[in-house]
């Protein structure tokens, strides 16, 4: 899996594009910045939006070539961000963060347990999860995203793994995304907004 994204991520075109995604910008653009994780941050283009926004962005990939292109895009913004080569298994924070941003993101269900169930660790007190991720409907969809149900995510599932947070925002609901040529059109995501109790 890891030279799949290896081998998107060596085109010079970024596949996702160098916007942010729209639903991680709003809520930026609404709250004070602070201590940011982007775990699976892939080429960079939310990272660098972050640290534009002055929060101070640390990401991890296991893609070599996603690193290399985040790295790269934040020079060209002239923003500083910490970007790690690591999966989920092997990423151990040496510090605690405001807000960790999971954006399509999509791992398998025992992976995705196990890793939910370590971010509350990660958190400061009051610290916040934000996820946007395909729902399990999406899969009908052309516009993105896994082509396997088990590594879509459902409501049920997103509550039960963060059954321990005060949730703000759940819902499933319908998008039109316009990220690279990989996000394209109407897609069907889920949209969490958790805070640590």
């Amino acid at each position: 899996m890891q030279e799949l994204w290896d081998s998107r991520y060596k085109s010079e075109q970024f596949i996702y594009g160098i916007e942010p995604n729209v639903f991680l910008k709003e809520y930026l653009q609404k709250t004070s910045p602070g201590k940011i994780l982007l775990p699976g941050d892939g080429e960079g283009r939310n990272a660098v939006y972050a640290a534009q926004q002055s929060w101070e962005v640390t990401a991890f990939d296991y893609s070599i070539s996603g690193k290399e292109k985040a790295l790269n895009l934040a020079q060209m913004n002239s923003v500083k961000i910490k970007y790690l080569h690591c999966d989920v298994d092997s990423f151990k924070p040496n510090e605690k963060y405001d807000l960790i941003s999971i954006i399509y993101f999509h791992l398998p269900k025992e992976t995705r347990i196990n890793f939910h169930s370590k971010l509350s660790c990660y958190l400061n007190e009051n610290g916040t999860i934000l996820l946007e991720c395909f729902a399990k409907s999406q899969i009908k969809n052309n516009s993105g995203g896994p082509k396997s149900l088990d590594l879509l995510y459902s409501l049920e599932e997103i509550k039960k793994d963060f059954s321990g947070f005060k949730i703000e925002l759940l819902e499933e609901t319908e998008t039109v995304l316009n990220e690279g040529h990989l996000h394209q059109g109407s897609a069907n995501v889920v949209r969490l907004i958790a805070r640590k109790n």
